[in-house]
């Protein structure tokens, strides 16, 4: 009966290796999104589309099941090193997810530096992530700050408008839009006559709203998302300025906030790396599966999201699941064509998207797309050195 027992034991041994090398640990993602505030929806829909994703491929990537840790990072600058550092120090997180603000977005991506965690951006445009933040590890599914005000710039130009005035929340995402703005329409030959802003997330713009009144240009450029941006463009309307001065905007003013803005928003012209009526054989099965999956139509967001998940999948795959292969992971994304609902993008030398800025308009509740504002607009990753 020993000798049963032992041999028993042997067997044991022997097989508990074949069965954990058969169980590879689970990959741990790392979301750090807004869940509450001004742009809880925004996380909301990144985070919807990227489990999207992971459902299509059986939940897993590259054979690897994936764990979710979730931290709400409340848009709050002030507590995002903390926050980040939770999830890498803390959670062990195999590869960062986030986020929606620019200033949140900066925290995450030094300490991914530091760390040589994977870090993936499925929203935040602050240049400096793939400027001078950038680093091998450091990818983005989204935009720059840089790439909607410069597609728009190039368009407001185009219309003939001479002068301009811009306004913004006063923090990163609204002062490189603007600066991207700026720099295309006076390339253009326009003049940005007066440059307005408040603090993040303020929105009483009735002093600033007189001010554009009173200096009347030919039309302005604005940037604002969620709850501001519906405010704003309600607010814009009532004060009469809709019907006298074109408004123009980055593509997150009348994104995801058709609903609440009614038919204040028709006929808003915005510049965007997507739009509701693409009409593509992607798109459209992807906004079927996102609407069957969450009884929601898809919003640039959950397409973000969505892509950072897909971009995930093709490093993942190229390294068989081994996500401590920063540098193979890496190389297969800068070679990588990637089939975005949006339309394929390939990745910059300091890993932003090269991607179509459309020109959408408002028409119901939908961003219709009315053509191309510009053509795969490059960042040009001013102070990237990698």
């Amino acid at each position: 009966m020993k000798m049963y027992r032992t041999t028993l034991v042997a067997l044991a041994a022997l097989c508990a290796p074949v069965a954990m090398a058969q169980t590879a640990p689970k990959i741990k993602v790392g979301l750090m999104l807004p869940a509450t505030g001004t742009f809880a929806a925004l996380g909301t829909a990144i985070e919807n589309g990227f489990r999207l994703y992971v459902a299509e491929q059986g939940g897993k990537i590259a054979g690897r099941e994936i764990e979710y840790v979730k931290v709400d990072d409340e848009s709050d600058p002030a507590k995002a090193a903390d926050n980040v550092n939770k999830l890498i120090k803390r959670d062990n997180v195999d590869v960062l997810v986030g986020t929606v603000h620019s200033g949140v977005a900066m925290a995450m991506a030094k300490a991914a530096k530091d760390s040589g965690t994977l870090l993936i951006v499925p929203n935040a445009g602050a240049d400096a992530v793939t400027g001078p933040m950038c680093s091998p590890n450091i990818f983005r599914s989204s935009f720059s700050n840089w790439q909607p005000g410069y597609a728009m710039g190039e368009v407001v130009a185009k219309k003939g408008h001479k002068k301009a005035v811009t306004i913004t929340w006063k923090y990163a995402a609204g002062d490189e839009s603007v600066r991207g703005f700026k720099e295309a329409f006076e390339k253009g030959g326009g003049q940005v006559v007066k440059e307005l802003s408040l603090p993040f997330p303020n929105v009483e713009f009735q002093a600033l709203l007189t001010e554009i009144a009173a200096a009347k240009p030919d039309a302005v450029y604005t940037f604002f998302a969620g709850g501001g941006a519906v405010k704003f463009v309600k607010d814009y309307a009532a004060a009469g300025l809709k019907k006298s001065i074109p408004l123009y905007g980055a593509g997150f003013l009348t994104d995801g906030t058709l609903e609440a803005q009614g038919a204040d928003a028709d006929g808003l012209l915005t510049a965007l790396h997507y739009a509701d009526s693409l009409n593509s054989p992607r798109d459209a099965a992807f906004r079927l599966a996102y609407a069957k999956a969450y009884k929601l139509q898809p919003d640039v967001y959950a397409v973000q999201g969505y892509d950072a998940a897909q971009m995930l999948g093709i490093g993942l795959a190229a390294t068989k699941g081994d996500i401590s292969k920063k540098n193979e992971i890496a190389e297969a994304l800068r070679k990588a064509k990637i089939d975005s609902p949006r339309g394929a993008f390939t990745l910059g030398k300091s890993h932003n998207p090269v991607q179509d800025m459309y020109l959408r308009e408002v028409s119901g509740k939908e961003n219709k797309m009315v053509g191309i504002a510009s053509k795969a607009l490059a960042d040009p990753g001013r102070g990237c050195k990698m």
